[in-house]
């Protein structure tokens, strides 16, 4: 599910660049990770793939609105959408896994410099398989992704996109204890909070 603005390997892998979901939520059971995939060509094609599947979801949550371009309309520049998810040092893509295996993707981004004395990251893009959702798993990403990266976040969804704004308003409520800002302007609602890293996780 699109959350913002236009809401988009080695067989041994370092320990630093996993994250075992730690989440106590009524799908605990799901074993839930998530990998640095700016480094790994196989992750890379994977989220690739289904790149027009995540197109495909958003046309259909905004049919005759023209917010989201469909599958295809991007034509070539789809690959160079890609490219900047791996070469701009202020986004960071992340393959989600569920039993290792990947089931989503996500993509922090960091605001301009002049900016992140208020926000130091978003949520620019965030998918789930459509096998592997309403398990969990979502939200226990989420939790993990918050975690990785401390500060002060902020998540978009687009006022007509109610599935967007109902699962991030719930899973930033459970994850902050209900110690967040919400807001809507220009037709988007907007969830502020701080996430203190690993230390916030219950």
């Amino acid at each position: 599910m699109r959350s913002v603005g236009r809401n988009r390997l080695a067989l041994r892998r370092p320990q630093s660049l996993i994250q075992q979901s730690s989440s106590r939520s009524p799908h605990l059971s799901v074993p839930v990770s998530i990998r640095d995939a700016k480094h790994s060509v196989a992750d890379r094609t994977w989220i690739r793939a289904q790149y027009p599947e995540y197109l495909d979801d958003l046309s259909k949550l905004n049919a005759n609105t023209g917010a989201f371009a469909a599958p295809g309309e991007f034509g070539e520049r789809e690959a160079e959408l890609m490219v900047r998810w791996f070469a701009d040092d202020s986004s960071h893509p992340l393959v989600i896994l569920k039993d290792g295996k990947q089931v989503g993707f996500a993509l922090v981004t960091r605001p301009l410099r002049s900016q992140r004395t208020i926000i130091d990251h978003r949520i620019a893009d965030f998918f789930i398989a459509l096998k592997s959702r309403r398990l969990g798993v979502g939200r226990n990403a989420a939790r993990l992704i918050f975690n990785r990266f401390a500060g002060m976040w902020e998540v978009t969804e687009l006022l007509s996109n109610k599935a967007a704004i109902n699962f991030w308003r719930a899973t930033i409520a459970d994850y902050t204890q209900g110690k967040f800002n919400e807001s809507v302007v220009d037709a988007e609602v907007k969830q502020v909070f701080r996430s203190n890293g690993a230390a916030l996780a219950r």
